[in-house]
């Protein structure tokens, strides 16, 4: 489709009132939470993935520190606490560095 069909579709739904009975029309768009903290060069990117239904493969991560950080909360005896927190800790350095990558030179 030619951006001039969709520009002709848009004006028969407007003008057919089929727009206006849309759900939040003429409210402006939900933002997104994260988008301010997000670099520019990636939020486009990043949307489409989650609109998508995709999340960036760093998402995978945060998941896991998540993950470690209540497994570490209930582990009882030492050496498992101890290795948790060896690994909880490794995690979290390599997302620190991968932020800071994404915000220096907001690329992938």
């Amino acid at each position: 489709m030619t951006d001039e069909e969709i520009a002709l579709h848009l004006a028969a739904a407007a003008a057919s009132g089929e727009l206006a009975s849309a759900p939040g029309y003429g409210q402006p768009l939900p933002e997104d939470e994260g988008w301010d903290a997000t670099p520019e060069a990636l939020r486009m990117p990043f949307k489409i993935l989650k609109n998508a239904g995709y999340a960036p493969p760093d998402l995978a991560l945060f998941h896991e520190r998540s993950s470690l950080r209540a497994a570490l909360a209930e582990a009882q005896a030492e050496p498992e606490r101890s290795v948790l927190q060896a690994r909880l800790s490794e995690l979290e350095q390599a997302l620190a560095l991968r932020l800071e990558s994404l915000r220096r030179n907001a690329s992938l």
